[in-house]
C-alpha cells in the first residue's frame, strides 16, 4: 500500500471514529497535520506522507471527544491564531459577528481604546487590536485564561498595546471605552449541550444561572458607564436570547441592533447609549 493510500484510508478511518463531530473529516486532518508537524494545507498538498504512529494517539483523544483546539493547542480566530487549551473556552467562528458588527459601527475611523469583558485567552481583544491600532484591556476571572491571554498577546506581537487584568466584568473599571467587547456565559444550567463542552470546556465560561441571563443582567448595570461618546458595545447572544437581552439593555436606557451570524442565526448586540 502506497503513503498516499495510508494517509487516506487513515484519514477515512478516523473520521469514522468522529460521528459526535459536526466536521469528524476536518478534525481528522487538523489532527493528522498537527503529528505531522506541519499545517493542514501541507497535509492536502503533499499526501505522499506516512502517518505517524501518534496520530494514533491524538484520535483516541477525540474520539473521547476532546476539543481538537485542546489537542492541537491551537485555535484560528478572525486573523489570528490563538494558542488555547483545559481551562479556556474554545474561540469559536460565531463571535466574529461581533467584529462584523463594531466594524459596521465604526465605518473606517478605528476605535482607539478596546474593553474585552470575561477575554479569555484574549480571543476578541486579540482580534480587534490585529484589526484596528491602538489599546486594549481584556478582563477576566480566571487565572488561567489570563496566563493563555497574556502569552497570546506576546506571539502575537501586541505585549505592548493589551493589558490583561483579573476582575468580576466591570467592577472595579471607571474609565469609558469607544469599544466594548463581551462573549459572557449564556447557557441556562440545565440546558443541554455535546458531551465536547460539557465535559471538557471550563463551567464558568458557560452557564449563567437557569435562564442563562445571569451575566447579561450584571453587564446591563455596567454598559451604560463604559461606552464613550461615539462609541458601542459589542456583546454576544444566544441565539434564542436577543429579545430577552434586548429587554434588559433597554430597561437599563440602552439601545441595542440585532446582527446575525453566517447561519443567519441571532448572534451579537451592538449596543450604544
Amino acid at each position: 500500500m502506497s503513503a498516499s493510500h495510508a494517509a487516506s484510508t487513515a484519514l477515512a478511518e478516523a473520521a469514522a471514529r468522529f460521528a459526535f463531530s459536526d466536521t469528524p473529516r476536518l478534525d481528522a486532518e487538523l489532527l493528522l497535520a498537527h503529528a505531522l508537524g506541519i499545517d493542514r494545507n501541507a497535509l492536502l498538498l503533499d499526501m505522499q506522507r506516512a502517518v505517524p504512529p501518534a496520530f494514533w494517539d491524538l484520535v483516541a483523544r477525540r474520539e473521547a471527544q476532546e476539543p481538537v483546539a485542546y489537542i492541537v493547542g491551537t485555535r484560528g480566530f478572525w486573523t489570528i491564531d490563538l494558542k488555547v487549551g483545559p481551562g479556556v473556552l474554545v474561540p469559536r467562528a460565531d463571535s466574529e459577528t461581533l467584529l462584523v458588527a463594531a466594524a459596521s459601527h465604526f465605518a473606517g475611523r478605528p476605535p482607539g481604546s478596546i474593553l474585552d469583558l470575561g477575554t479569555g485567552p484574549g480571543t476578541l481583544l486579540l482580534a480587534a487590536l490585529d484589526e484596528w491600532p491602538g489599546r486594549g484591556l481584556g478582563v477576566d476571572r480566571s487565572d488561567i485564561a489570563l496566563r493563555y491571554a497574556r502569552a497570546n498577546a506576546a506571539a502575537l506581537g501586541m505585549a505592548d498595546r493589551a493589558t490583561f487584568a483579573r476582575g468580576d466584568w466591570a467592577a472595579a473599571i471607571a474609565a469609558r471605552f469607544d469599544l466594548v467587547l463581551a462573549n459572557p456565559p449564556y447557557i441556562g444550567t440545565d440546558e443541554p449541550l455535546p458531551d465536547e463542552v460539557r465535559a471538557y470546556e471550563p463551567a464558568a465560561a458557560l452557564f449563567a444561572g437557569s435562564d442563562g441571563l445571569d451575566d447579561y443582567r450584571t453587564l446591563a448595570q455596567q454598559l451604560p458607564r463604559l461606552i464613550a461618546p461615539g462609541g458601542c458595545a459589542a456583546v454576544e447572544i444566544g441565539h434564542r436570547q436577543a429579545a430577552a437581552v434586548s429587554g434588559l439593555f433597554g430597561d437599563a436606557g440602552l439601545d441595542c441592533r440585532v446582527h446575525r451570524d453566517l447561519a443567519g442565526h441571532d448572534r451579537c448586540l451592538l449596543v450604544t447609549t
